[in-house]
């Protein structure tokens, strides 16, 4: 089968690419939110233990869903300049090789947690039956690693190709599988947990087939694994894979701060950040899909040598962030009053809803910011630059100033220290992105070989910089 690269993002309207790749990837974002919360609200039929259950599963299991997203992330960063550059045989390479790094991930895993399950549950809270439901449900769900993993990969190459709409048809298959095999195998079969574990196992499935699917017939994106290719990719796909896990990981360290702050001023404060925490990705996912929607964009344009766009797609991000902000929260704005009542919020829960659905919600802009310089890190070859401002962001830019907001005005005060946290990183990741950016423009990157951490060719920058 033969197929010609079309780097379709090299040309035409850099805004029009950045506003259809957002707004398809955060259609399957939501359908993923909208699924998990059906989902949880079939398991909360079955009682508060089933619901702890699938909670501490939910969080241990997150951690092997790090190595995915950092996977799927290395994959659409290295497929989408080999694609630029017109590299296609390249581009294939590379899929092939995350896709069995994928693979493996899937098979060692499991290998390595299930044994342990006792221990590693017990470390996040899990205790007499809802350990026992817990580790039945882990021991369904833990093997299917490899398929999330391929079907993560797959998306990300047919998103690197520029499909956005074919890459937004894997999860929404996925997330339709699931709502329809909760309901029968909870309730109908009286499967109970394990039927939802089971459902999951079902989605995953019918998720990574309709992704490889085109992923192969349609763009002929894999190549037959290489041993020697295999090793030959290992440096360049764990450079940009291992940072971009780290960075998975500290989104849940931030929430996990916030919560313990929280915590210090009552259930009503935890119940009211609770409701935004759950509101916040299905009104906002558009933002939250922009790091994987604009890469491939930053990713194609740099592969084709085309500076000129990498910048422009870079500001055209944050315009479309900022637009789609100022929407969002004077809908949130007009709204408060009938979010706050339908989630029978009283006292502090609904002072912090009122807060964050006036001029908070206006602070998303800078996470969005963030996610834009996170694409660019990842694609322009400094991946680890996203780690550091996710980390430091989740970190330092979260408990000194949510404990001193906490201080002077109570949990709303929580609330505005993080918002201001993120204003401080979403500047320095602003900057630090520019100064990233200037790189295409030296030429000094040369094709079709990417030595980012070469320190001789970090000095040559340097020189021609001056």
């Amino acid at each position: 089968m033969t197929y010609t690269a079309d780097a379709r993002f090299t040309k035409g309207s850099l805004m029009w690419h950045v506003s259809a790749m957002s707004f398809t990837t955060s259609i399957a974002l939501m359908a993923i939110y909208a699924v998990d919360l059906l989902d949880l609200l079939f398991i909360s039929r079955l009682g508060y233990e089933q619901m702890a259950a699938a909670g501490y599963a939910g969080a241990l299991m997150f951690f092997g869903s790090a190595f995915n997203i950092g996977l799927s992330v290395a994959a659409g960063a290295l497929v989408s300049r080999e694609l630029g550059a017109g590299n296609v045989d390249a581009a294939r390479d590379y899929a092939t090789s995350v896709a069995v790094r994928a693979v493996f991930v899937g098979i060692v895993l499991p290998l390595a947690v299930l044994p342990n399950l006792t221990f590693l549950l017990g470390l996040v809270g899990a205790t007499g039956g809802s350990l026992a439901l817990a580790k039945t449900y882990m021991w369904i769900i833990l093997p299917a690693t490899a398929f999330s993993g391929l079907s993560m990969t797959a998306v990300a190459v047919i998103r690197a190709h520029g499909d956005g709409r074919t890459a937004m048809y894997p999860t929404l298959a996925g997330a339709g599988v699931n709502a329809v095999m909760d309901p029968v195998l909870i309730f109908a079969l009286g499967l109970g947990l394990e039927g939802a574990a089971w459902a999951t196992v079902l989605a995953r499935l019918a998720t990574m087939l309709w992704a490889l699917y085109p992923a192969i017939w349609r763009y002929n994106a894999f190549s037959w694994p290489r041993l020697r290719v295999l090793k030959r990719d290992f440096n360049q796909s764990a450079r940009i894979a291992v940072p971009a896990i780290l960075a998975a990981v500290a989104t849940p360290i931030g929430t996990a701060i916030i919560t313990r702050e929280m915590a210090k001023y009552g259930t009503g404060a935890v119940a009211g950040m609770t409701v935004i925490n759950r509101m916040t990705p299905v009104v906002f996912a558009v933002v939250l899909a922009l790091s994987g929607a604009i890469g491939p964009i930053i990713g194609q344009n740099f592969g084709a040598r085309r500076p000129d766009r990498v910048r422009e797609s870079f500001f055209d991000g944050l315009v479309f962030v900022a637009v789609y902000v100022v929407v969002a929260a004077a809908l949130l704005f007009g709204l408060r009053a009938p979010i706050a009542e339908v989630f029978g919020a009283t006292g502090e829960a609904h002072a912090l809803i009122y807060l964050y659905c006036g001029p908070l919600a206006l602070a998303m802009f800078f996470n969005g910011a963030i996610y834009v310089a996170n694409a660019a890190f990842n694609n322009l070859g400094h991946p680890a630059y996203s780690t550091l401002v996710d980390l430091g962001r989740n970190t330092l830019g979260t408990w000194p100033l949510a404990v001193l907001g906490g201080a002077y005005f109570g949990p709303e005060g929580v609330l505005i220290g993080q918002a201001a946290g993120g204003a401080l990183f979403a500047a320095c990741a602003t900057w630090l992105a520019l100064h990233v950016i200037r790189g295409p423009a030296t030429g000094i990157i040369k094709r079709p070989h990417f030595r980012f951490y070469d320190r001789r060719m970090m000095a040559l920058c340097h020189r021609c910089n001056r």
